[in-house]
């Protein structure tokens, strides 16, 4: 019972039930350098995870 979240190369597990900024945190991915992706559309870092989600993670890149 977990979902995932994938990012680059890497899989995090974390426990379902908690919100997708949560989860990032704990997996020590800063919320807001990555758009969270779930079946093709883009979730909220409020988002509960559910169990079996796999959360696709694309990085960010800003500059100037």
């Amino acid at each position: 019972m977990v979902a995932k979240l994938i990012l680059r190369d890497k899989e995090y597990e974390v426990r379902p039930g908690m919100a997708l900024a949560d989860a990032l945190k704990k997996s020590n991915i800063v919320p807001e350098s990555v758009i969270a992706v779930r079946d093709g559309e883009l979730i909220t870092d409020d988002e509960i995870l559910k169990n079996g989600d796999v959360i696709k993670l694309v990085a960010v890149i800003s500059g100037g």
